[in-house]
C-alpha cells in the first residue's frame, strides 16, 4: 500500500510557505490506518525495548495501537503542565521558537529502553528533546519511529548523528 496517497498537503498552513503533511486522511481510512499500524509493529519487533512512549499529540495515535497490540507499557510526553503528578521536564528549540516537554517522574526506570512513536520528522527539534527528557529520566532511547520524515529537513540527520536509530514509514520533501 503507497501511504503516500492517503496524506493531504495543505499550503500555507500553520503560516505561509509552509506545506503542511496531514494524517488524518490516514487515520481516517481504516486499512491505511492499519497497514501503517502493522508496519510500525514490524520495525518495533526488530528492536530490543521495554516501553513506548509518543510525543504529543498525534504521536499518541500511532502509539498506543502498538502498545496494546506488543503489551508494553505506553508513556506520554506532554507538552508543560499537562501531567498531574510530578515530571521531568526538558525545554528544547522549535523552528520557530521553543517548547517544554515533560513526562511523569515514575514512567521511566533506570536503563529502560524507550522507542519513541511520532507522526512526523521534519527538524528534529521535539525529537531531540524526547530524547533528552527521557534520559534525564534514566532511560535510553531504543528508537525512533515516524509516519513521514521530510527528507530535506535536518531532523532524521540530526538524530543519527547523536547515534539514535530512526526509521520512517514514507518521505516528503519539506517546506
Amino acid at each position: 500500500m503507497d501511504l503516500k496517497k492517503y496524506i493531504r498537503s495543505i499550503k500555507d498552513y500553520p503560516k505561509k510557505g509552509i506545506l503542511f503533511r496531514d494524517i488524518t486522511t490516514l487515520i481516517k481510512d481504516p486499512k491505511a490506518f492499519k497497514f501503517a499500524n502493522d508496519k510500525i509493529i514490524e520495525i518495533a519487533k526488530k528492536v530490543n525495548f521495554d516501553k513506548i512512549a509518543a510525543i504529543e499529540s498525534r504521536g499518541f495515535v500511532f502509539a498506543s495501537t502498538v502498545a496494546y497490540t506488543l503489551n508494553k507499557p505506553f508513556i506520554l510526553l506532554r507538552k508543560k503542565n499537562k501531567l498531574p503528578a510530578e515530571t521531568h521536564s526538558v525545554d528544547f528549540k522549535l523552528e520557530y521558537g521553543e517548547a517544554t516537554i515533560e513526562v511523569h517522574k515514575d514512567s521511566i526506570n533506570k536503563g529502560e529502553k524507550i522507542i519513541v512513536i511520532d507522526d512526523l520528522i521534519a527538524t528534529g527539534g521535539t525529537a531531540e528533546g524526547a530524547a533528552k527528557l527521557i534520559e534525564v529520566s534514566g532511560g535510553e532511547v531504543a528508537a525512533f519511529i515516524f509516519v513521514i520524515n521530510l527528507f530535506d529537513l535536518p531532523g532524521e540527520k540530526l538524530l543519527s548523528s547523536k547515534g539514535y536509530y530512526t526509521k520512517s514509514l514514507i518521505e516528503f520533501p519539506g517546506h
